[in-house]
């Protein structure tokens, strides 16, 4: 007697043992798997009447329950089978799979649901562009990445899955090349390639919405609130805006007056910003990332600030509650000067900035360095500043820490190193990092609303400030071979470059960022994986990282001189650092001394003396801890957590398996074995290459003997060595293997 089930059509047919066998094969080939394994398993899941579908999930499940640390390519069945399910899927929803390209982009641009710029491609191109798919590729995600894939990114229409993950990259490709001049067709077929072979990541805002009408493709926005009711409010609604649009915000507080302030001439009038924080904290909660989960704001307050004390409370579990903000994520911004105290156990003192502001006409949140210094110092000497408060320096910090292993923040930015790389200090400064302490350059408030509200047609440009704006992609080391990787790179920053044409901010004040400095965050992912893949340790591996970081960024320096050619050069080009040939804080006599590329970096002076560059900033190295799920890598530059875990989604807990493990696993360097100095010192090494930043993780396993010390030690070595910030502060709690949950902005995905 045949047993029966239930095809996708609802209609009863024998069991085809055959055809499950050929998905088996299929899903099996070229892994280090036992095939006969799953297939024994087949007369265990089949029920009379049970659907087709039902036996796909069943066998799916049951290879993900076969993951092991010594069986970890069932990981990669149970990613292919799963591709194969969604593909039959979309074939039974709109009748045909991967052959009529034409027939998806007309269908999705005349539902609106596509950008109809894809149709400024003929017919004919598109169907070349349908022969130049390789549909096998599905078949390179294991089941996390597959998982992540059909839930977050396919997009739907009439209910049902419409577009396949080829198409995904066809489409976007399409679009990142929509205003190539010269060899369009073979532009998109480039960046297909590298973003089909995962060799790219792109940020989660570009993969999400490049082929959707009006979508937002910047990850990062970093803005500053002035001092007075129409700049608060204000930058309320633009972070709603950006909120709305799935943008990360930072927002400088530094400006604010403190508590017990004057206000209209009442003494003791201010609230201080912890209020504020509160309606910021709130906003964010109401204006979700396009429903995909809450506005994500870091707010950032100078340590020389009176509030500082209540700041760092905002989080904490004690304390009067209406005064607690746990939504959004703090972060404070140090100087070398405080630094100094803490190291030299000496006072700090505590200010109003508007006290200052009244007085001296100085905003103290816009000087760094040694003009910060001299001013601080003449602040200090001053009997009659009425607002005032000093304090231990080494005191503070330590709060500073004990909140950090309380809550994982607040983050810290190191503010004079920064400014002091700050290729475009010619023009502005730096007051703060964004959501993940990756991306930062020159922003400024908003202050002259009048202009604003006049002008309903052009705003007048002096009268915007400037919002820091930048898009991101991540280079997937783990993909990428070293013969490659110029190429990439310099491709990377042309695909970059485009996506600022193709995309309208969500706020003035980022298009004129935009205009004027052409933000873009070239980053990296899977070094743990490019380590391993050489039998390299991590910790072991500062000198080989620096020699890779400085590749990556020449090739980066080296592809925007040449678009600067092609389309020429950012507007605040002149008179940056760039122009007098000081790249990362080095003239190029220095490098044609010191670097192995001595001749490469002369080609690419040269180039910039004659050409100039296209893009202000040019790399940051972003957290992307969900992205490389998806690109089946080590989550940005840091080493893994554990050669084995257990990721949690939708549909439970899966087991993972990081790459290269098979006969590599001892080279695997666990971040929680790893000492915090010494992973610092290889983010340092990164750092000096990255003209924004690096989302540098710290780790303190608290079953170890840690003391506040070693906390403090690190957080030292990490302002000795020029890091520019450092991200969350995570803990392994006493008696587990368990680190504190964090959450990241989805958008610095990438």
């Amino acid at each position: 007697m045949n047993r029966m089930v239930i095809n996708r059509g609802g209609i009863k047919e024998p069991i085809d043992i055959d055809k499950i066998r050929e998905k088996l094969i299929k899903a099996c080939e070229g892994l280090d798997v036992n095939m006969l394994e799953l297939e024994s398993h087949i007369d265990s899941i089949y029920k009379e009447n049970i659907t087709t579908k039902r036996i796909q999930e069943s066998l799916i499940n049951l290879t993900t329950s076969m993951i092991s640390f010594e069986s970890s390519h069932w990981a990669n069945v149970g990613g292919r089978l799963l591709m194969m399910e969604v593909e039959r899927e979309v074939y039974h929803g709109r009748g045909y799979s991967y052959d009529n390209f034409y027939k998806t982009i007309s269908d999705l641009c005349k539902n609106s649901i596509y950008d109809n710029r894809l149709l400024d491609y003929t017919k004919e191109e598109i169907m070349e562009l349908n022969k130049y798919i390789v549909s096998d590729r599905d078949m390179n995600y294991d089941y996390a990445g597959a998982n992540m894939f059909i839930n977050r990114y396919l997009l739907k229409y009439s209910g049902k899955i419409w577009e396949l993950p080829q198409e995904v990259f066809m489409a976007i490709s399409m679009m990142l090349s929509l205003n190539e001049k010269k060899d369009r067709l073979d532009k998109v077929k480039k960046f297909y390639d590298l973003l089909s072979q995962k060799k790219i990541s792109l940020a989660t805002p570009i993969l999400a919405n490049l082929r959707v009408a009006n979508g937002n493709l910047a990850s990062c926005f970093i803005s500053a609130i002035d001092d007075n009711i129409e700049s608060i409010f204000y930058n309320i609604d633009s972070i709603a805006k950006i909120s709305k649009n799935g943008g990360g915000v930072g927002i400088n507080l530094s400006r604010i007056r403190g508590k017990g302030s004057k206000v209209n001439g009442y003494l003791n009038a201010s609230g201080g910003v912890i209020p504020w924080i509160k309606i910021i904290n709130d906003t964010a909660v109401a204006v979700n990332q396009q429903g995909r989960r809450a506005g994500a704001v870091t707010v950032a307050l100078d340590t020389w600030h009176t509030d500082m004390e209540q700041f760092l409370e905002i989080q904490s579990e004690n304390g009067d509650q209406r005064g607690k903000s746990y939504d959004v994520y703090p972060q404070v911004v140090v100087s070398d000067l405080f630094m100094k105290r803490v190291e030299e156990n000496k006072s700090w003192t505590l200010f109003d900035p508007y006290e200052v502001r009244k007085k001296y006409d100085v905003e103290l949140c816009e000087l760094y360095g040694e003009k910060f210094e001299e001013f601080y110092e003449k602040l200090e000497m001053d009997a009659n500043l009425k607002i005032i408060k000093k304090i231990s320096a080494r005191e503070l910090l330590k709060e500073i820490m004990k909140t950090q292993i309380e809550t994982g923040m607040p983050y810290i930015f190191f503010k004079d190193t920064a400014n002091r790389l700050n290729h475009n200090s010619h023009r502005g400064m730096i007051g703060n990092g964004n959501l993940c302490m990756e991306s930062f350059s020159n922003f400024s408030p908003t202050r002259k609303f009048s202009e604003i509200r006049e002008d309903n047609v052009g705003i007048t440009k002096n009268a915007l400030g400037e919002v820091h704006t930048c898009n991101l992609v991540s280079l997937n080391l783990a993909e990428i071979e070293d013969s490659e990787l110029e190429e990439i790179s310099i491709l990377a920053v042309r695909l970059l470059d485009n996506t600022i044409d193709l995309t309208k901010s969500p706020i003035r004040e980022s298009d004129r960022h935009n205009e004027l400095y052409r933000t873009i965050g070239v980053g990296a992912m899977g070094l743990s994986d490019y380590l391993a893949y050489r039998y390299l340790i991590y910790e072991e591996s500062a000198e080989e990282v620096d020699e890779l970081f400085e590749k990556i960024a020449l090739y980066t320096l080296k592809g925007s001189s040449i678009l600067a050619k092609e389309r020429g050069k950012y507007k605040l080009f002149s008179g940056s650092n760039w122009d007098k040939g000081i790249f990362f804080g080095k003239k190029k006599q220095y490098y044609i001394d010191n670097s192995k590329l001595s001749s490469e970096w002369k080609e690419v002076f040269d180039m910039v003396a004659t050409h100039g560059i296209r893009n202000g900033e040019l790399t940051a190295v972003a957290p992307n801890t969900s992205t490389s799920l998806l690109m089946g890598a080590t989550a940005s530059v840091n080493p893994v957590f554990s050669r084995f875990f257990i990721e949690k989604n939708q549909k439970g807990a899966v087991p993972r398996v990081v790459k290269h493990l098979n006969n590599r696993s001892w080279f695997y360097s666990e971040a929680k074995k790893i000492d915090s100095k010494e992973y610092v010192n290889v983010m340092s090494k990164i750092s000096r290459w990255i003209t924004q930043g690096v989302s540098m993780e710290l780790l303190f396993d608290l079953n170890k003997d840690i003391k506040a010390k070693d906390i403090y030690d690190t957080i030292m070595t990490a302002w000795k060595t020029q890091c520019k910030s450092i991200y969350y502060t995570r803990t392994i709690q006493k008696n587990s293997n368990i680190a504190r949950e964090k959450e990241e902005c989805e958008s610095c995905s990438g």
